[in-house]
C-alpha cells in the first residue's frame, strides 16, 4: 500500500492532478512526482481566455494556466489543457445568476465542485487510466472501513470542507487531498524548495468569473433586464425608499441601503417575487431553523437511521464561520437544523455543512443548501403579519 493508499507501487500508480496555477496545486503535483508517482497535469480554461489573459488572483485564466504549464516543465511532467468554458457556464455562471435573482446568496465554488471538478474532470482522470485525482485542497482524506471519509485540515485559517460537503462518497473515494496535513506557510516553503515559479504567488480573492467582487455586474451582463426596481420596505410595513434590483443587496448587508430611520438597518430578507427588500434591526436576523434541500450525507451511520429526535452534530452556515452546536432532524423528505445559539446573516442559497466536532481533524458529515430560514420568534411573526398584508393589499 502507498501513500495514496493505493495496492500499487507509486511509478504504477497513475495520478491526476488538478492544476489551478497557484501555489496549492502546483506543491501537490511536486510531493506526488518526487514520491515517483506516474503524475499528469491538467488545467480546465472555464471562462473567455481573453478576458481570463488580463485578470489577475483568479484561478483557471489566462496568465494561471501559463503558470501551471511552466509548473509542470519543471517538474517534468506532462500538461494538458482541457476546455471546459461552455460547461462552466451551462453548470456554474448560469445557476449563480438565476440563484442571485431569486434572491439568494449561492456558493459557486461548490457548484464548481459539484459539476466541472468532480464530476467531468474526476470522468476524464478515469477515461486516463488514474488511480486517483488529487487536488490542492485542505482537507484531510483517509480510509475508513471499505470508503475513505473527509475531515478538516491541520491549518483551520485554510480549511475547505465548507466548499467541499457536496462530494459525494464515490468522487470522496477517487480523490486524494495531500496538502491536508500542511499549513499554508510550510507548503510554500516546498513551494520555494522545488523552485516552483509561482512560490511567492498571491492567493486568489475572487470568485473567478467576478472581476474585483462585482457580483452585480456580472448579473447584469448575464441577464440585462433582470434588475427590476421595487421598494425597501421596514419589517413593520413602511415603505422606507426604492432600490434599483434587489441584486445589489444580500442577507445581513448594513451598508448602501439608501434609507435610514435614525437606527442602524440591515437586510432581513429579499422578497424576489415582490422585488422588495426588507430591512429591520440587528437582531431580526437573528436565525435558529435551516430547511435544507439537495443534503449530502457522507456521515457513517446512514441518515434514514436518525431518530426523530435528531441527533446533536456541529453547523457551519459560512465559510469564514466557525461550526456551532445543532441538531439536525430528518424525516419524510426533508432536513432541517436546529441551531443551539442563534447566527446572523444566514441566507437562501448558502450551504449548512455538519461536523461531528469542532477541532482540527473533525470529521465530515455531509451537509445541504439553505432553502429557507425561520427567524426567533418574534421576527418570524412580524415576517408573516408583512407577508399576509402585502397579500391582502395585492
Amino acid at each position: 500500500m502507498n501513500s495514496l493508499d493505493i495496492d500499487k507501487a507509486p511509478e504504477d500508480t497513475r495520478v491526476i492532478v488538478a492544476m489551478s496555477g497557484g501555489v496549492d496545486s502546483s506543491v501537490v503535483a511536486g510531493l506526488l512526482h518526487g514520491d515517483g508517482y506516474d503524475v499528469i497535469g491538467i488545467t480546465l480554461q472555464l471562462y473567455d481566455h481573453g478576458e481570463a489573459v488580463r485578470k489577475t488572483g483568479s484561478c483557471c485564466a489566462g496568465q494561471d494556466i501559463d503558470d501551471a504549464r511552466r509548473v509542470c516543465e519543471t517538474l517534468g511532467i506532462p500538461h494538458y489543457v482541457l476546455d471546459y468554458e461552455s460547461r462552466f457556464r451551462e453548470a456554474v455562471i448560469e445557476n449563480f445568476a438565476e440563484s442571485y435573482l431569486a434572491g439568494e446568496t449561492p456558493i459557486p465554488c461548490v457548484s464548481c465542485n459539484q459539476t466541472v471538478k468532480f464530476a467531468d474532470l474526476l470522468k476524464t482522470a478515469r477515461d486516463l487510466d488514474a488511480d486517483v485525482l488529487a487536488t490542492g485542497h485542505y482537507i484531510r482524506s483517509r480510509s475508513d472501513g471499505g470508503h475513505r471519509a473527509l475531515y478538516r485540515p491541520a491549518d483551520a485559517h485554510r480549511d475547505q470542507s465548507y466548499f467541499l460537503f457536496a462530494t459525494t462518497q464515490e468522487q470522496v473515494d477517487f480523490l486524494r487531498f495531500p496538502l491536508g496535513d500542511l499549513t499554508k506557510d510550510e507548503t510554500r516553503a516546498l513551494a520555494d524548495e522545488m523552485d516552483l515559479v509561482v512560490a511567492g504567488k498571491p492567493d486568489s480573492q475572487d470568485i473567478c468569473f467576478v472581476p474585483q467582487g462585482s457580483y452585480a455586474d456580472v448579473i447584469t451582463r448575464l441577464r440585462p433586464n433582470a434588475a427590476l426596481a421595487g421598494d425597501i420596505v421596514h419589517l413593520d410595513g413602511r415603505v422606507l425608499g426604492h432600490h434599483d434590483g434587489i441584486i445589489h443587496y444580500t442577507i445581513g448587508q448594513r451598508k448602501g441601503l439608501g434609507v435610514a430611520t435614525g437606527n442602524p438597518l440591515y437586510v432581513v430578507k429579499l422578497d424576489a417575487r415582490r422585488r422588495r427588500v426588507i430591512v429591520g434591526p440587528r437582531e431580526a436576523l437573528e436565525t435558529r431553523l435551516l430547511h435544507l434541500r439537495d443534503m449530502n450525507w457522507l456521515g457513517a451511520t446512514p441518515m434514514a437511521s436518525i431518530e426523530q429526535n435528531g441527533i446533536e452534530v456541529m453547523a457551519r452556515v459560512r465559510s469564514t464561520a466557525q461550526p456551532v452546536k445543532a441538531r439536525l432532524f430528518a424525516g419524510n423528505g426533508s432536513v432541517q437544523v436546529e441551531l443551539i445559539v442563534g447566527e446572523t446573516g444566514v441566507a437562501p442559497g448558502q450551504a449548512c455543512v455538519l461536523y461531528d466536532g469542532d477541532g482540527a481533524g473533525a470529521r465530515v458529515l455531509g451537509g445541504g443548501f439553505i432553502d429557507r430560514t425561520e427567524r426567533a420568534l418574534e421576527t418570524q411573526h412580524m415576517l408573516e403579519r408583512l407577508e399576509r398584508e402585502t397579500a391582502l393589499a395585492g
